[in-house]
């Protein structure tokens, strides 16, 4: 955009009286009809109308929504795993059902969004989600969370083997 010139947001192509373009829905007011009217404007090549800055927003939102999706779903597939591991006496198929359901999902998620795979390296993020699981396994056991390790004891790639069982 050049410096100086102003977007409309939700210009619906009908001009007012003035020739001016009305204002649609802005993006604070209701953002489902604004990122309707938004999409319109792209697909109608209306790029001077559209509001870049909140449609630039949305689609980092976008990246981050993929990447929390991805850290719960690892989150509650450890959480499984320390259950398995340290309440070996409440093994059973809802638990087994749960680690296997949450490996899928992330086995489809990590083929649909590649980009996603070196978090599994990210020592950090493994910290963070790891910090989730435990906090979730020891909700769900009723311990303290200083009962379970401080630092994920598996390797990512055993936590998403299907075969991987932590006895």
């Amino acid at each position: 955009m050049r410096k100086g010139m102003q977007t409309n947001i939700g210009d619906t192509g009908n001009q007012e009286e003035d020739g001016n373009q009305p204002m649609g829905t802005p993006y604070e007011k209701d953002v489902v009809a604004w990122a309707e009217e938004q999409a319109a404007l792209l697909r109608a090549g209306k790029l001077a109308s559209i509001d870049i800055e909140h449609i630039a927003e949305e689609i980092e939102d976008v990246g981050k929504s993929e990447q929390r999706e991805f850290a719960s779903r690892m989150a509650v597939l450890l959480a499984h795993l320390l259950k398995w591991k340290f309440q070996p006496g409440r093994r059973g198929t809802s638990w087994s059902n749960t680690i296997r359901t949450q490996r899928g999902a992330i086995e489809r998620r990590l083929r649909k969004t590649p980009s996603l795979r070196p978090m599994l390296a990210d020592e950090d993020w493994i910290a963070d989600m790891w910090g989730d699981a435990s906090q979730l396994a020891a909700n769900e056991m009723e311990i303290g969370i200083a009962e379970l390790p401080e630092v994920c004891p598996w390797l990512m790639e055993d936590v998403l083997d299907v075969g991987f069982y932590p006895d």
